[in-house]
This record gives structure tokens, C-alpha cells and sequence, in this order.
């Protein structure tokens, strides 16, 4: 059996302070980042993905960042071969790849998974596409009650994912999920998921970056994008309040408040997500006075 490749992953909880943490692990390990959320991979969706700046890269290389267009649907099948290719050409150079990102999904299948899912009939799908929301999402309650959880029910895509898997094999996601988590990862991986044990100080940090992103060019990033009608990348939280602001259907006080509101919601999602991932060190920023703290019992942690 061949060695496996080793790879550090920051993952958790939008504005929880991943990207400062993985750059400084970049700087200390000798390490490339790549991207694990699934809209900073989206290209001009800079400011409201909170994707790092040149000057937040502080010169480490960034992978997998901004390359996709965005009225591309991208998926974790799509993601898992760009992301296992990246990985290999940066350990070949002898560096160590670092996955930063909140997208569980993307770090799970590319962990654990050889393919994103079982497929199914297309013909499933398309008539679960001709029902509403609200009858999609019953029915993910009633089937897969554990997925219904984690999955927004206006997020249809999902929704629908859910239930074709179920209509499709006679397993539900959640069951798939569970059979993937027992297999050993394809890496040698350490996983740190980093968070607030306080939520509201990471509530209050969202409230803050959305107030940021907003003063910081939020609505003109808006206004030069062009989303195709369906689009996955249209769908992201910020860019669809926005739009709903610059067509006069609410105040920018009312959309703001919606993109917090939203976020909020997202980073629980999150939170739940990565409580599944058995071998993660969770780290809460909460407890260290500063950056330098946790990035200590990172080091720590790797070289024991």
C-alpha cells in the first residue's frame, strides 16, 4: 500500500477565522492552501464569499480560488478530482496542503469518498423538480427526517438530491453518509475545526463582516455580476438579498439585516456539519487570548 499523503484541514463555522489561521499554518509548515467552500471557488464573488485578498495571502499560494464561472453549477463531484490533483502536485513539490473552507460536504467526499454519491434515474429527478419547496421538503421530513436537517428547505437542489438518492437506491443520503464516514480517509489527515463556544460572539462577528462587506464594495460586486436565472453561485447568501435590494423590493437596512440573518443560520448548519467528523480537533477561539495561541497548539498537536 502506498503512503498516504499528509494534509491539514481548517474547516468550521463562517467568520470564525479560518483563513488567518490556515495563512499562518501556511507560513509555519511550509504549506499551499486550497480551497474548501463552495463559493469562493466562484469567480468575481471576492467580497461577499469572503474570499482572502492578496494581501490576506501574504504571499502563500492559493489554489482553487475564483476559477469557476459563475453561471457554472459546480458540485463536490466537480470539486474532489480538482482538489485530489491539487493536492498531489503540491505534496510532490514537498510542501503540505491545507484545506481551508466551511464546506463539509467538499472535505468529506474528498476525504473519504471515491465518488459524491450514487446515481440515479434522471427520470426521478425531473419529476421531483416539477413539485414545490414546501411538498419537496415534507417529503425529505418524512423519508430522511436526519438530512432535512441540514438541508435548508429552500435550498431545492439539495432537497431534490436528497430525495432522488432515496427514491433511487432505497437508502437515504443519510445512511450513504453514515457508510462513507466508516471508511478510513484516503489522507493522513488532521482536521481542525475552529469555532466559538460562545455563539453569540460569532453571531456578532457575522453581524460585523456583513456591515464590512457592504462598506467595502458588497453591492458594486452585485451589480457587475451577471447570474444566470438558477444558478448555484446566484444563489449565495448576500448576492440574492442584494438583488432583491437593487430591483426596490426591500430598504439595504432590510437586506443587510437578511444576509446577517442568513449567515447566522448558515454557520449552525456548519456547526452541525463538522460535529460529525470523528477525528477533528475542535479548537474555540474564545479560549486564546490571540492568533499566535492557537496557532501554538496547532504545532503542538501536529509535531506530538
Amino acid at each position: 500500500m502506498s503512503k498516504k499523503i499528509k494534509i491539514v484541514a481548517v474547516v468550521g463555522p463562517t467568520a470564525g477565522g479560518k483563513t488567518a489561521l490556515a495563512i499562518e499554518l501556511a507560513k509555519r509548515l511550509d504549506g499551499e492552501i486550497i480551497c474548501c467552500d463552495s463559493m469562493q471557488i466562484y469567480k468575481k464573488m471576492v467580497i461577499g464569499s469572503a474570499a482572502p485578498t492578496e494581501k490576506e495571502k501574504q504571499g502563500i499560494p492559493h489554489h482553487l480560488f475564483g476559477f469557476v464561472p459563475v453561471e457554472k453549477n459546480f458540485s463536490a463531484a466537480d470539486y474532489v478530482p480538482l482538489a485530489r490533483q491539487k493536492i498531489e502536485e503540491i505534496a510532490s513539490r514537498g510542501k503540505l496542503p491545507i484545506l481551508c473552507g466551511g464546506t463539509g460536504l467538499y472535505l468529506e467526499s474528498l476525504m473519504y469518498q471515491s465518488d459524491y454519491s450514487p446515481s440515479v434515474d434522471m427520470k426521478i429527478r425531473d419529476e421531483l423538480n416539477k413539485k414545490g419547496e414546501e411538498e419537496l421538503y415534507e417529503m425529505l421530513e418524512k423519508y430522511d427526517p436526519e438530512a432535512a436537517k441540514q438541508i435548508h428547505k429552500n435550498n431545492k437542489k439539495r432537497v431534490v438530491r436528497a430525495l432522488e438518492i432515496y427514491l433511487g437506491t432505497g437508502k437515504t443520503k443519510t445512511e450513504w453518509d453514515a457508510a462513507t464516514r466508516t471508511k478510513e480517509s484516503i489522507y493522513d489527515a488532521r482536521v481542525f475545526v475552529l469555532s466559538y463556544r460562545d455563539r453569540e460572539i460569532l453571531y456578532e462577528r457575522i453581524n460585523r463582516r456583513v456591515d464590512i462587506m457592504v462598506e467595502s464594495g458588497l453591492i458594486d460586486e452585485v451589480k457587475g455580476i451577471d447570474f444566470p436565472e438558477g444558478s448555484t453561485a446566484g444563489e449565495a447568501i448576500g448576492y440574492k438579498e442584494l438583488r432583491g435590494y437593487l430591483s426596490g423590493k426591500a430598504t439595504l437596512e432590510e437586506a443587510a439585516n437578511d444576509i446577517k440573518q442568513a449567515t447566522r443560520r448558515y454557520a449552525k448548519r456548519q456547526i452541525t456539519w463538522f460535529k460529525r467528523e470523528k477525528n477533528a480537533l475542535n479548537l474555540y477561539a474564545d479560549d486564546y487570548d490571540k492568533l499566535e495561541d492557537i496557532v501554538n497548539i496547532v504545532l503542538n498537536y501536529l509535531t506530538s
